[in-house]
């Protein structure tokens, strides 16, 4: 189901961004100098108009996704600090079973003890 989802969001996607390339495949200079736009060092010529639009949203999605990352680090700590302690924990009760496991000799009888041969009359 959620492979069914996937494609579907991806085709829905490629609707958009293929009529979007092909309605901006004229080439364009891009100056990275906002200066001087006509400083041949920091353009780049002839790309094309689709390639900086999908790579502006690219970077942006890679920095919205640092941004995420960032943010949750404070959630990521607790949960590490949560596992350690329940390690923790686990270990000794792992500790705590074996001690009394040693205490009780017949822990792997089956069944009640005898009654005392006593009568109670």
């Amino acid at each position: 189901m959620t492979r069914f989802i996937k494609n579907l969001i991806l085709l829905a996607i490629a609707v958009v961004l293929v009529p979007l390339s092909v309605a901006n495949r004229h080439t364009v200079d891009l100056a990275l100098n906002p200066f001087d736009p006509q400083d041949p060092r920091l353009t780049i010529p002839d790309i094309p108009l689709f390639w900086v639009i999908f790579a502006s949203l690219g970077v942006g999605i890679v920095v919205g996704g640092l941004g995420a990352w960032a943010k949750q680090g404070r959630w990521r700590k607790e949960a590490r600090l949560k596992r350690r302690e329940a390690d923790k924990w686990h270990k000794e009760a792992d500790q705590l079973r074996e001690m009394t496991g040693a205490a009780q000799p017949n822990a792997n009888a089956k069944g009640l003890l005898a009654p005392d041969k006593r009568s109670a009359a």
